[in-house]
């Protein structure tokens, strides 16, 4: 049976183990060379996981500087102490301007206008704005295009408000062995960073690995490579999986509220999409639904965990609630079961003795990665860290 600490206020939780958090970080940090910086990714409040707490541990296993999606989150680890370089994965509203130079926040800078305020307001304030330059080498997404960057920099390497502390691009398909794409992404990006020195111009720190390509690609680890998604112990593809563990530090927990014995043929939740089938069946309610993370789509198609078990979510998912149901000699075991009582802990990713379900069997049902059911869960659920 689960045992853990749970919020007094609602019986349903996120579990962080901070230690798990640490110790990917240090394997990270193990993977790269003492001289090559790790920047640790703590955008959407880390993924999930709490950005403040999971920055403490990042740092104690060997982060060099974090990342972030967000001025706020950016403001938000500056006012809890952090106090190492910090870059905004793009370039924000020029309104944002006086917070950066404020909370000394790096920007992703690719437009002159945006690059020429952020100048003007740190020399304003007897400061330089440092910023890393952004480079499109075909995700089309944001940065300067590779045959541009030597001209952009020109035009605004006037500023005495301005330092550029690093260039970088980010790669489409760094998880997908022998992919061309990421053969011209690379190339185009070393060709960029090579015209630049040529023309006497600093990059400052040079980056492109993500999580994937930080393992798969060491030929590109350059000045610097930015870690996401391994660092909460999830893997970026299967890819990746078979050449490095990584240990999971979310879990997904709550508490029974009521737990009854309907009459055969009940319907549960809304629609009615599930009926009772037999005799000797438990329905169970838990407070955690589709406004917590646990997608509307996956009714009737997962299974918790209770007491060392598993057992089927049944009805349509509720914004606030789900019930299961406990059957009893049925195909599924045919072991007499234990009904289950209002307080008992149900687990909805994570392990319960030896059986364990993870974020990624339920992103397979989702039709979604990781990345996305890790950052649900942490929106609403109270995080508890252990």
């Amino acid at each position: 049976m689960v045992q853990t600490k749970y919020p007094s206020d609602r019986w349903a939780w996120v579990e962080i183990d901070l230690g798990a958090i640490k110790r990917n970080t240090r394997a990270f940090r193990s993977m790269i060379e003492p001289g090559t910086k790790l920047m640790c990714v703590v955008k959407a409040n880390g993924y999930g996981h709490g950005a403040v707490a999971c920055a403490k541990a990042m740092r104690s296993g060997g982060a060099d500087q974090f990342a972030v999606a967000t001025v706020a989150e950016g403001v938000e680890l500056r006012k809890a102490g952090a106090t190492r370089p910090i870059l905004i994965l793009n370039q924000p509203p020029v309104d944002a301007v006086p917070a950066l130079v404020e909370y000394d926040i790096m920007p992703s800078v690719y437009g002159t206008e945006f690059a020429l305020a952020y100048g003007e307001c740190a020399a304003a304030a007897n400061k330089v704005g440092k910023y890393h330059l952004a480079v499109d080498t075909g995700m089309t997404r944001i940065g300067v295009m590779p045959d541009e960057v030597r001209e952009f920099r020109h035009a605004i390497d006037f500023h005495r408000g301005l330092e550029c502390a690093g260039t970088f691009t980010h790669f489409a398909t760094a998880e997908v062995p022998g992919s061309w794409d990421f053969e011209l992404q690379a190339n185009r990006f070393s060709e960029a960073i090579a015209e630049l020195r040529a023309s006497g111009v600093n990059p400052g720190l040079v980056h492109c690995d993500n999580t994937p390509g930080t393992v798969l690609h060491p030929r590109q680890h350059f000045d610097m490579c930015r870690v996401g998604i391994g660092l909460y112990g999830l893997q970026a593809s299967d890819t990746t999986a078979a050449r490095m563990d990584l240990e999971p530090a979310m879990s997904v927990r709550a508490r029974v509220t009521r737990a009854i014995n309907p009459s055969v043929g009940a319907g549960v939740g809304y629609g009615m999409t599930w009926r009772v089938p037999r005799g000797n069946v438990q329905v169970a309610t838990v407070p955690l639904g589709y406004a917590d993370g646990l997608a509307r789509t996956l009714s009737n198609r997962i299974d918790v965990l209770c007491k060392g078990r598993r057992f089927q979510q049944v009805g349509n998912i509720c914004m606030d609630q789900f019930m299961f149901a406990v059957e009893v000699n049925t195909a599924r075991s045919y072991q007499p079961i234990e009904p289950v009582q209002e307080g008992d802990v149900v687990t909805i990713v994570g392990r319960d003795g030896d059986d364990e379900i993870t974020l990624d069997d339920m992103a397979a049902v989702r039709g979604t990665i990781n990345y996305e059911v890790a950052c649900n869960f942490g929106l609403r659920l109270e995080k508890v860290y252990v």
